[in-house]
C-alpha cells in the first residue's frame, strides 16, 4: 500500500499542525487542501510537514476534496485516506483503518463512530443516527455512521467515480455511488470525539440534503463504472 492522507481544511490554523504531525507519523505523504482560509491554515500545515494546496476562495469541502484528488492521481498513491483537520479524527486511529483495507482488499473503509447518545450534542447526535439510518435503508448496506468523513479508498476505485459533491454530502454521494456499483465497503470502530468549538455542520439542512441527494444518486444519475 502507498497511502496519501488527504485533509480539506477551512480556517483550522489552531488544530491543524497536530492534525498533520499525527497524520505524518504514519503516513509518508500527507496533502492539506486550504479551502481558501483566512486565519494562516495553509501556512501552519506547511510548517507541520503537509504538502499544501491552496485555493482562491472557500469552495465547499466537497470542491476541496476533488482537487486535492485530482492532484492525488498525478502520483502513485494506491489508496487515499481522508480526515478531517480539526481533530474530530483521532491520527492514532489511522494504523487501524490502513490494517483493514490491507486485510479485507475493500474499495472502502469507514472509520465508524459508536454513537452515544450522552457523549455527543443532541443536534449532531439525532443528525449523524437519522441520517445514517437512512441512508443506509435506502441503499441496503450494512453502516451504521454513513456520514464519517474518516475513511481509506482505493484510488482505482476513485478514478473511475464522478464525483460532484461541493460540501459535506461528499461523503453521501461516495457511499451512495460505491454501492450502487456493488463496491465491498468495510469498517472498523473508531472513537467519536466532539469538542467545544461550534460544528460548521447545520445538522437538519444538510441530514435533509443528504437524503435529498442519496435519492437523486441513487436513482437518477447512472454514471462511470463497476467498483471492485
Amino acid at each position: 500500500m502507498k497511502v496519501c492522507v488527504l485533509i480539506p481544511a477551512f480556517n483550522e490554523a489552531r488544530t491543524i499542525p497536530s492534525v498533520v504531525a499525527g497524520a505524518a507519523a504514519r503516513v509518508a505523504q500527507v496533502l492539506v487542501v486550504d479551502d481558501g482560509s483566512t486565519d494562516g491554515t495553509g501556512e501552519a500545515a506547511a510548517a507541520a510537514g503537509a504538502e499544501v494546496m491552496r485555493l482562491g476562495r472557500n469552495g465547499g469541502k466537497g470542491t476541496a476534496i476533488r482537487a486535492g484528488l485530482a492532484r492525488v492521481f498525478e502520483g502513485d498513491a494506491t489508496h487515499v485516506l481522508f480526515m478531517d483537520g480539526d481533530l474530530q479524527h483521532r491520527p492514532q486511529e489511522i494504523p487501524g483503518l490502513l490494517a483493514a483495507a490491507e486485510a479485507t482488499g475493500a474499495a472502502m473503509v469507514i472509520g465508524e463512530r459508536v454513537f452515544v447518545r450522552d457523549e455527543m450534542p443532541a443536534a449532531r447526535y439525532w443528525a449523524n443516527v437519522i441520517g445514517s439510518w437512512a441512508l443506509a435503508t435506502l441503499l441496503g448496506v450494512d453502516l451504521v455512521d454513513t456520514q464519517s468523513g474518516f475513511r481509506v479508498v482505493r484510488t482505482d476505485v476513485l478514478r473511475h467515480i464522478e464525483l460532484e459533491a461541493t460540501g459535506y454530502e461528499f461523503e453521501t454521494e461516495l457511499v451512495v455511488k460505491l454501492a450502487r456499483r456493488g463496491a465491498r465497503i468495510a469498517r472498523v470502530p473508531i472513537e467519536a470525539v466532539y469538542g467545544t468549538e461550534n460544528s460548521k455542520i447545520r445538522p437538519v439542512r444538510d441530514t435533509t440534503r443528504n437524503i435529498v441527494l442519496a435519492l437523486v444518486y441513487r436513482f437518477l444519475r447512472r454514471s462511470g463504472r463497476p467498483a471492485a
